[in-house]
């Protein structure tokens, strides 16, 4: 079989490298996604026989296609005396390879085995893609060791396609987030116009530029400018003496993860997440923590599980630094919060907004999770978050990592952390509530 060299960046290696039936890459402009795609299947379908399916929702014509950008892949690699260019396909005059290009809504009984023998199905703007449309390609690409390629820039939160793979990713799903910057072939006009945008309109820039849904609702407690803000501060001025806090949100449910936040003062330190760890080996996992990072305080989340680790620590000697945390409790400011969970959030949301830079760390999920919690006002016009099982249901899992950040928001003018603990009496706050 012939061999093409073609050189695919780095971002976009794992198309060619691993093997997982599902390959979903998403970002903004200028991110390299189409070219990426077009030129892995071309090294594929050179090396070797496959059938390629190229497809949309619906595709009236030939021109709707990335038949053109396939053509001008082959053209740019010198491959024209391999591949011949047919009215509505594309052949691999060598080894057989195809390319097709289909809508997925013109399929019916008759006419949808056309696509049962695909090996790489690629749906390019895959955000384009109904969950009708999504429910019909799925289980038709059923060929042994069959993949499916999406590309696609993010429209709403709840995109079909990004609901049904990305925001719970299993073990045969690649998600991968590629942006402008990420992409060594990026022209530098692109990226001087990325940056004009993200100095004149910062929310139209993640959404063209870094690839975030649309601007969202009005009710989201936590803005996604000000998660990105946070996660784009390259540096914070920091005395070394603000207290270490440590979150601790243990998983409650079979498919929850137990998130670890770390945060001093105005920067997150460290935010990990462990999946299926029972209450013993999540009490070893925070002892070990506070051995090496030696937290001033530990809040746990005992609602759930978490009693139980916090049993756990209490009797191996760490009851002194230990808080427990019950987010359905009496908030310390309860004329303004209906519970301690609202309380701490709307803490964190006051955090993010602070005049003085905070920084987040660029971890998958962590903008997600800070920014799926709607809220409301009792007729006590107090704060309320929506439920954490209304979250869990809408998004497919739960908020992990925003609520162990939020836990490290659980103090309330907790002067003696710095004062007995630290020995300092001159510190910086950012608001009457929340130090630094």
């Amino acid at each position: 079989m012939q061999k093409l060299e073609i050189n695919i960046a780095e971002p976009f290696r794992e198309l060619l490298t691993v093997h997982k039936r599902y390959k979903l890459f998403y970002g903004g402009r200028a991110g390299g996604k189409s070219f990426a795609f077009a030129d892995a299947l071309l090294t594929l379908a050179t090396s070797r026989k496959l059938l390629i399916a190229c497809v949309r929702e619906v595709q009236n014509s030939i021109k709707d296609s990335v038949y053109k950008l396939i053509a001008d892949r082959i053209a740019y690699h010198n491959l024209n005396a391999t591949y011949r260019l047919y009215d509505d396909k594309i052949v691999n005059l060598t080894n057989g390879s195809k390319f097709i290009f289909k809508g997925i809504m013109e399929h019916n009984a008759q006419n949808i085995k056309s696509l049962e023998g695909v090996n790489i199905c690629w749906v390019e703007e895959a955000q384009k893609l109904s969950a009708h449309a999504w429910e019909i390609l799925n289980p038709t690409i059923r060929h042994t060791g069959s993949e499916i390629w999406l590309s696609m820039n993010r429209e709403e939160d709840m995109d079909p396609v990004w609901k049904a793979l990305a925001l719970k990713p299993d073990e045969d799903t690649l998600v991968r987030k590629v942006n402008f910057y990420d992409n060594p072939y990026c022209p530098l006009e692109m990226k001087k116009l990325a940056l004009k945008t993200k100095a004149e309109n910062f929310n139209e820039y993640l959404h063209i530029w870094e690839g975030e849904p649309r601007a969202e609702s009005a009710d989201n407690l936590i803005a996604r400018a000000d998660v990105y803000r946070a996660m784009n501060t390259v540096d914070v001025v920091v005395s070394g003496t603000s207290p270490l806090i440590m979150g601790v949100d243990v998983a409650r449910f079979g498919d929850d993860k137990t998130a670890i936040c770390l945060r001093a003062g105005r920067e997150v330190k460290l935010l990990e997440a462990y999946a299926k760890l029972d209450v013993v080996n999540v009490a070893h996992l925070v002892a070990g923590m506070i051995a090496k990072y030696y937290p001033a305080r530990v809040l746990i989340d005992v609602g759930g599980l978490g009693a139980g680790v916090y049993d756990v620590l209490s009797s191996d000697g760490f009851r002194e630094i230990l808080v427990p945390v019950n987010f359905g409790e009496r908030a310390e400011n309860a004329e303004r919060f209906v519970n301690r969970r609202a309380e701490m959030w709307g803490r964190l949301k006051e955090w993010l907004q602070s005049p003085l830079p905070v920084k987040l760390p660029k971890v998958d999920g962590l903008a997600e999770d800070l920014t799926a919690p709607k809220f409301s006002f009792d007729s006590l016009g107090r704060l309320q978050l929506e439920a954490k099982a209304e979250i869990k249901k809408r998004l497919g899992r739960s908020t992990d990592f925003g609520d162990a950040l939020a836990l490290t928001f659980a103090f309330l003018h907790e002067e003696y952390l710095l004062k007995n603990l630290l020995g300092q009496r001159n510190r910086e706050f950012i608001s009457d509530d929340v130090f630094v």
